[in-house]
């Protein structure tokens, strides 16, 4: 009985188990199936639940490198299987080139690879823990920094992302921002790793969920909540899949002329709802007018379409523009999108990457890039503040407008290049971020789905919009003033987690300076051998 209660009966799956992670190769896969694990916490399939252990078996792994360069390479293989798998999605259009840029991607986690064997590995119990707690998310957070560049990739598939729907991490997220959700979903893996690790570690790791429930508790109960300043009704047209940039507008000019006597206050269009600059075609300008006047609402629209220089300083070339039509035609205001889809609107270095629209679909030509945010006025008062597709990943954007007077977002987007994929759920649900981060509603319109519409706190007001829909959708959206302290304060988590790098690489610093520096125990006294010193034994 003992041996089938005690440890013998585990002891051969464990010499397995072993075996497998002696393989280098095996390992690797490893590693890179355990950093694909957290994208199940994404939509398609939100399984928002599994981000807070999602880490923990490729922390362990990563643990239990033999060596420092092994667990740099177990982070390296486990990064490139988070970017697969958060951008599958992206393989039918840039094929092989995928894989290129997550595995270049993937190097930013070797650094917390490191880290993670250095403050895990062992024993990991008092300060080293506390240390991990600390360390980790932060090690973590800066490389969501750096991946969202724009020029790498931008902020598509952070951690804190997938909390979209659950309130008190919106919560957090007005705080500070969706920076602040990835450092407690971090710290709660971090947590569970330690409590796994060692007894020693259990206080530390004990304390540290207790402080992350701490936090998310007072966000929930103390943090600013916006306030109600009424509503206004949206309606976002989604014509569907239809091929061509006239059957399209056809489309998006019926399903808009059935808002006629429904009091909408804004109708909405997704990206690219108009091929053609509006200035060369006046005839579409001016139906687009026309169904403003039945209406009785100003219509944005989003033009994709080559346009000519202007005195303004506007380069010649194609640009993606949110263009708001009122009852007399264009009013002038007009917003340039200003950050490109690296490979999908222009390609980086194009002088060394463009073989790139060759293995796939990347953009054969660069995109004009638009100079400058900028928050429109609407018929009534509303002021809103356009974004283009993939800029409603950034957070800066969504708070640049609210800081600048925007009492509505609206998002443009879209997705029809990835309809069957998990890329449309994904996109629309990153505005419940851009939500409760700003304080202020958020309009998520593309042509072929997913449509969706968040109130100032983040959560949904209405229906979501699929990829088998077509239609007009009229939403009461609820509006807010007040500031929230993202808001107001910016990227403070970001601040944070840079000076808690800081002074951790300081205090290793210092520490090795004073090894080297403490003096050597003296050795045994040397043994005389015929009136002369002998050398020591060695």
């Amino acid at each position: 009985m003992d041996g089938f209660f005690g440890q013998e009966r585990w002891r051969a799956p464990r010499e397995r188990a072993g075996r497998l992670l002696d393989g280098p190769w095996s390992r690797s896969a490893l590693a890179a199936l355990a950093g694909a694990l957290p994208a199940l916490a994404f939509p398609a399939p939100s399984l928002w639940w599994l981000a807070p252990v999602a880490l923990v078996p490729w922390m362990l792994l990563v643990r239990g490198a033999p060596t420092a360069r092994r667990a740099g390479w177990d982070g390296w293989c486990g990064g490139l299987g988070f970017m697969l798998a958060v951008h599958h999605w992206l393989l039918p259009s840039l094929h092989v080139f995928t894989v290129v840029i997550a595995g270049l991607l993937g190097l930013l986690w070797v650094p917390w690879g490191v880290l993670v064997r250095r403050l895990l590995g062992g024993r990991p119990g008092g300060a080293r823990a506390l240390a991990a707690l600390l360390v980790l998310p932060s090690a973590w957070l800066m490389v969501e920094l750096v991946r969202s560049w724009q020029a790498l990739g931008g902020p598509w598939g952070l951690l804190g992302s997938s909390q979209w729907q659950v309130p008190p991490a919106l919560r957090l997220a007005s705080l500070g921002g969706v920076w602040l959700v990835s450092l407690c979903v971090v710290a709660v893996n971090t947590a569970v790793a330690l409590l796994w690790c060692a007894r020693d570690a259990r206080t530390p790791a004990v304390a540290g969920l207790v402080g992350v429930v701490a936090l998310t508790s007072g966000a929930w109960v103390w943090a600013p909540r916006a306030q109600s300043s009424g509503e206004a009704r949206v309606a976002v047209v989604q014509p569907g899949v239809i091929s061509g940039a006239d059957a399209r507008f056809a489309r998006a000019e019926q399903l808009t002329g059935t808002l006629a006597g429904q009091g909408v206050d804004l109708v909405v269009w997704g990206e690219s709802s108009v091929g053609h600059d509006l200035t060369g075609r006046p005839d579409l300008a001016d139906r687009i007018a026309a169904l403003s006047r039945r209406v009785g609402a100003d219509v944005l629209v989003n033009v994709d379409a080559r346009g000519s220089a202007d005195a303004g300083g506007t380069e010649a070339g194609i640009r993606k523009s949110s263009v708001l039509v009122g009852p007399d035609g264009p009013t002038g205001e007009r917003y340039d999108k200003m950050r490109l889809v690296p490979f999908g609107e222009y390609v980086p270095a194009r002088s060394l990457l463009g073989w790139a629209t060759s293995v796939g679909k990347a953009a054969g030509e660069d995109r004009v890039r638009g100079t400058r945010q900028v928050v429109m006025e609407v018929r009534g008062g509303l002021r809103i503040g356009p974004l283009v597709c993939f800029e409603s990943a950034f957070p800066d954007m969504g708070r640049r407008l609210t800081r600048s007077g925007a009492g509505l977002l609206v998002a443009q987007s879209a997705t029809s290049s990835f309809q069957e994929s998990w890329a449309p759920p994904q996109h629309a649900s990153l505005a419940a971020l851009r939500a409760a981060e700003s304080g202020r509603p958020v309009v998520h319109a593309t042509l072929t789905g997913v449509s969706a519409v968040y109130g100032p706190d983040g959560a949904r007001a209405g229906p979501w919009l699929g990829t088998d829909a077509g239609a007009a959708q009229v939403y009461d959206v609820p509006l807010a003033t007040g500031t929230t302290p993202y808001a107001r304060f910016g990227d403070w988590p970001v601040v944070a987690a840079l000076l808690v790098l800081g002074g951790h690489g300081a205090g290793a610093a210092a520490r090795r300076v004073s090894r080297r520096s403490a003096p050597r125990p003296p050795g045994p006294p040397a043994r005389t051998v015929h009136g002369s010193p002998a050398r020591p034994a060695r």
